[in-house]
This record gives structure tokens, C-alpha cells and sequence, in this order.
């Protein structure tokens, strides 16, 4: 459940990343899944963050703790937003 939360979080991240920063944006479809790949991973590292992820996060999800909610939301469009940004810029810098 968690991980579903991290994606889409992400994958609204990495969209209002590309349209904030609009010399990075890799067209709504890329923003998307770059998003999608950012708010995983970046969900994963809060959650490692977080301390012990592994029972902690499997007992917080299963009473879907607000606490465990919105720190997946908080990773994983954050996670996006910083990935879609990244790879704008490379992308910025191969086509020079």
C-alpha cells in the first residue's frame, strides 16, 4: 500500500517539477515516469531514514497510521521532484 502512495506521490512530484521548471521538463509522459521511479526510491530512502523500516512500516501500514501515510506521500513526491529535476538537467547537458 505504501509503495502505491510513494509512486503516485512521485509521479505528481516529477509533473509539478517539470512544470515549475520548465527548461527541465521532459514532456508530461517523462515527467511521469521519472516521477513514478523518484517517489519509489525516494519513499524507500525516507523510510530507511525513518529508523527500523522493515516492522515499523509493515505495522504502520497495516493500520494505515496518518504518521506512515504521510511520510509516504512527503518521500515520494519529493523523491520525484528532485529525480525529474535531475534528469532534466542531464538531459539539458547531452544535447548541448
Amino acid at each position: 500500500m505504501e509503495l502505491i502512495i510513494q509512486i503516485i506521490a512521485g509521479l505528481l512530484g516529477g509533473n509539478a517539477a517539470g512544470a515549475g521548471l520548465k527548461n527541465l521538463s521532459l514532456g508530461t509522459a517523462g515527467n511521469s515516469v521519472v516521477g513514478a521511479v523518484g517517489g519509489g526510491l525516494g519513499g524507500l530512502l525516507m523510510g530507511m531514514l525513518g529508523g527500523d523500516a522493515g516492522a515499523a512500516a509493515a505495522e504502520a501500514a497495516a493500520s494505515l497510521d496518518i504518521g506512515a501515510i504521510i511520510q509516504s506521500v512527503a518521500g515520494g513526491g519529493i523523491g520525484g521532484a528532485i529525480l525529474t529535476a535531475i534528469a532534466g538537467m542531464l538531459k539539458k547537458a547531452l544535447v548541448k
